[in-house]
C-alpha cells in the first residue's frame, strides 16, 4: 500500500509565527493546495493570511490579540471553509528532539514525554510546538501526527564539529552541537538536485538565523549549537556570547536563570542593539534617522560575513552560497554586505540581479555561485510525513 496522492497538513511554528500548509504528496513531489501563516504584528496584534494554489482563494485578516494556543483552531476553521480534501496525516516541525529523537517519527504519548524532557534545549520553540501538536490531535483525532526534527539534517556532522568543549560527564548527558534549520537546509539540497556542489554553504536568515556547511549534500558544520540561541546575531537572540557575561550577570547583575533566559532569547540581538525593533524591515526604515538601528544592521551583516568565512574554512573552500529564509530571500542589502565582505575570496554579486532578487545573483567574474532560494520547510515536512506513513504501512504488510 502507498500514500501516493495523500493530503498532508503541516504546521511549522517559529518563535513568533505559525506557518501551515496543505499538500498533496505523490512520487516524492509535493503540490501545495493551500499555504498560509499566522504571525504577530506590532502591538501584539495577530494576523492570518493564506491562499490556495494559483491564488484562486485568498484570506488576509486580523485575529486581534489571539493567544498562540488558539492559532491551530483558526487554521482548522479556515480549512473548514474551503472545499479542499481533508488531511490523512498532520506533520509538525520540531526544532529539537534531544539526543534520542532525530529521524522523523510518528508522535505517540511516549514521544510527547520525550519532548517534554528536552524542552529546555529549545525553550522558545518546544512548548509552542507541543501546544500545536496537542491541539492538532484534538482537531484531527484519527490522523497520525508526525514529528519532523530540524536537528536531523545535522546528525551527519563529524565529532570535531558536533562535540562541545565540555567534560565527558556532561557530553554523556546529550550536551553537544545539534544544529537547526535542518528542514530548510534539506529543502535547499532537494531543490538544487543534481546541481548540489561539493562545497555548499546555506545561510538561513530570518528572525532566527544560522549558517551551515554542506559537503556533497551532507551537513558537516553549522553555526547554532545545543540550542537555537547560539551562532549569528539574530532578531532577538544574542547569538554567540562570552559565557563570562552570563556568569557576571548571575553573580553580580541580579539576574536569575529565568531573567537570563529572557535576556538571551527575547531581549537581545538586533532588538537589544537598536532599541527599536527585531524586524530588519523596520530597522532599515529607521536606520537613516536612528544610529542604533543602523548599528544593529551593520552588526548583523558583520556577524553573517564572519560565519560564512568560518564555514568556508570548514569546507576547505566554497563553490556556492545559498541565501534563504525571510531576510535571505528578500533583503538585498544584507546579501550585498555579505558578498562585499567576502570579496577577498572571489565572491562578487551582480548588483542589478541582487536587487531584483532573481535565483542567481553572482556576477560573471565571481568564483563562487550565489543563489537565492525559498526555504520549503513545509513541503519537506509533508514529504517526511508521507515517508513515515509509507514505512509504517510497508512494515504492517510485511508483518
Amino acid at each position: 500500500m502507498s500514500t501516493s496522492g495523500a493530503t498532508i497538513l503541516t504546521f511549522n511554528g517559529g518563535s513568533s509565527s505559525l506557518k501551515f500548509g496543505l499538500f498533496r504528496v505523490a512520487d516524492a513531489t509535493t503540490e501545495p493546495l493551500l499555504t498560509g501563516e499566522i504571525e504577530t504584528e506590532g502591538g501584539g496584534a495577530v494576523r492570518l493570511h493564506a491562499a490556495t494554489a494559483a491564488g484562486r482563494w485568498h484570506v488576509d485578516h486580523s485575529l486581534g490579540q489571539a493567544a498562540p494556543e488558539t492559532w491551530t483552531g483558526h487554521v482548522v476553521a479556515l480549512l473548514d471553509r474551503t472545499e479542499l480534501p481533508a488531511p490523512i496525516a498532520v506533520g509538525h516541525r520540531l526544532v529539537h528532539g534531544g539526543p534520542d529523537l532525530l529521524a522523523p517519527t510518528r508522535i505517540t504519548d511516549a514521544v510527547l514525554d520525550q519532548l517534554e524532557r528536552v524542552r529546555s534545549f529549545a525553550p522558545v520553540h518546544i512548548p509552542a510546538a507541543l501546544a500545536t501538536i496537542r491541539a492538532a490531535r484534538r482537531h484531527f483525532p484519527h490522523c497520525p501526527q508526525i514529528a519532523c526534527f530540524d536537528t536531523a539534517f545535522h546528525a551527519t556532522m563529524p565529532a570535531v564539529a558536533s562535540t562541545l568543549p565540555l567534560p565527558k560527564t556532561l557530553r554523556d548527558q546529550g550536551l553537544r552541537r545539534y544544529g537547526f534549520h535542518g528542514l530548510s537546509c534539506e529543502s535547499i539540497v532537494r531543490q538544487l538536485g543534481k546541481d548540489v556542489p561539493e562545497r555548499l554553504i546555506i545561510a538561513h536568515l530570518g528572525n532566527g538565523a544560522s549558517v551551515t556547511a554542506v559537503r556533497a549534500g551532507r551537513s558537516v558544520d553549522t553555526s547554532m549549537g545545543l540550542t537555537p540561541t547560539g551562532g549569528l546575531i539574530m532578531g532577538r537572540r544574542t547569538g554567540d556570547l562570552d559565557p563570562g557575561i552570563l556568569l557576571h550577570l548571575l553573580r553580580d547583575g541580579g539576574y536569575t536563570v529565568g531573567t537570563l533566559a529572557t535576556l538571551v532569547d527575547r531581549e537581545s540581538g538586533m532588538l537589544g542593539i537598536s532599541g527599536v525593533d527585531s524586524d530588519l524591515r523596520r530597522l532599515n526604515a529607521a536606520a537613516s534617522a536612528q544610529p542604533a538601528a543602523a548599528l544593529a544592521i551593520a552588526m548583523f551583516g558583520h556577524s553573517l560575513a564572519k560565519m560564512l568565512a568560518a564555514m568556508t574554512c570548514s569546507l576547505g573552500g566554497v563553490d556556492m552560497i545559498v541565501f534563504t529564509g525571510g531576510i535571505g530571500e528578500h533583503d538585498a542589502g544584507v546579501r550585498a554586505t555579505a558578498a562585499d565582505a567576502l570579496a577577498w575570496m572571489g565572491v562578487a554579486l551582480d548588483p542589478a540581479r541582487n536587487v531584483a532578487g532573481v535565483t542567481t545573483i553572482s556576477g560573471a567574474a565571481s568564483r563562487v555561485a550565489l543563489r537565492v532560494l525559498a526555504a520549503q520547510e513545509d513541503a519537506q515536512i509533508a514529504l517526511h510525513s508521507a515517508a513515515v506513513l509509507d514505512a509504517a504501512q510497508s512494515a504492517s504488510v510485511g508483518g
